[in-house]
């Protein structure tokens, strides 16, 4: 089992539109409304896959019981901690002419200490079922700055690799908790380095202390600096779509490669296809089969160095 934490659960409202037109009245095609969050997404791709999984994480108020119920309408095993406060929403826009989204995020409920306290609980009852976890996403306010630092030594006492997908404090303070697989994308990846190149970045990353660092690159794909190799994959051509649950998609695929064992390059094939896969979805979390399997054997995988010259 692969379990998922999200600590920012949400309940996500995509709206899709012919074109969107700012600053003017804009009708709306089809809306959806499901629960969400990066976690969540990531389980729902894993599910997809016929990887057992489970997702836990904190939920609150009438937002909370709406998303804990779409999960179980999924299938999804629901694993999370009540809280008092209201879970967020957020809300996608898709302009389905341009071919990408707007997203709006709410900042989440507050958590209390007695509630984080719990949390912690649940998980150390967890973990010694699962073969891998995956940490993702923001954090709600109250919840301490390093939650991701200590929950990644929590998993470590239990021997389950961590993988953190975090931007800011958060993946910064995890570093020295030592994860196995970072995956931020080129945005977070410059931000918490402050370095222009994601290989040189990425190398940054390891240094201080994650075992391996997958970026996400946008329509350039994955770069990938582990302890057997430094690579870059890409699909020959971009798809255009919903980008939202694209990085979702592809720490599934790295996690399952994580508890497979799969080569380097095997799993970043699959990373690179399945977040292809679900850019051509209309919805963070989903995939389209038949676009993953046209894209796997057309990878292309390439050791690097530097995508940037010195």
């Amino acid at each position: 089992m692969i379990l998922t934490v999200t600590l920012n659960a949400a309940l996500d409202v995509t709206y899709h539109l012919d074109r969107l037109r700012p600053h003017r009245s804009n009708r709306v095609c089809s809306v959806v409304q499901r629960a969400g969050g990066k976690g969540v997404n990531v389980s729902r791709v894993l599910h997809a896959l016929g990887q057992p999984t489970a997702v836990t994480g904190l939920a609150g108020g009438p937002t909370g019981e709406a998303l804990r119920s779409e999960l179980v309408s999924a299938g999804l095993a629901d694993r999370l901690v009540s809280i008092a406060d209201e879970s967020r929403r957020t809300v996608t826009v898709v302009d389905e002419l341009a071919g990408d989204a707007t997203v709006l995020l709410e900042p989440g409920p507050l958590v209390s200490t007695g509630e984080w306290g719990r949390f912690l609980d649940r998980l150390d009852t967890l973990l010694p079922a699962a073969r891998a976890v995956v940490f993702s996403g923001s954090l709600p306010r109250g919840v301490p700055a390093d939650a991701y630092a200590e929950l990644v030594l929590l998993a470590h006492t239990h021997g389950v690799p961590a993988v953190v997908d975090a931007d800011g404090p958060a993946l910064r303070s995890s570093l020295a908790a030592k994860p196995a697989l970072v995956k931020p994308n080129a945005d977070e990846l410059a931000a918490v380095t402050g370095l222009r190149d994601p290989v040189r970045a990425a190398h940054a990353l390891q240094g201080a202390g994650a075992k391996s660092v997958v970026a996400s690159l946008g329509p350039d794909g994955l770069v990938a600096v582990t302890p057997d190799g430094s690579w870059q994959a890409r699909v020959p051509e971009r798809l255009f779509g919903n980008p939202t649950g694209a990085g979702d998609a592809a720490v599934a695929a790295l996690s399952v490669g994580l508890v497979t064992g799969a080569s380097w390059p095997d799993r970043l094939a699959e990373a690179v296809a399945l977040s292809a896969a679900a850019v051509a979805a209309p919805l963070a979390g989903d995939f389209d089969p038949v676009v993953r399997a046209g894209l796997l054997p057309l990878v292309e995988i390439q050791p690097l160095r530097s995508l940037l010259c010195p």
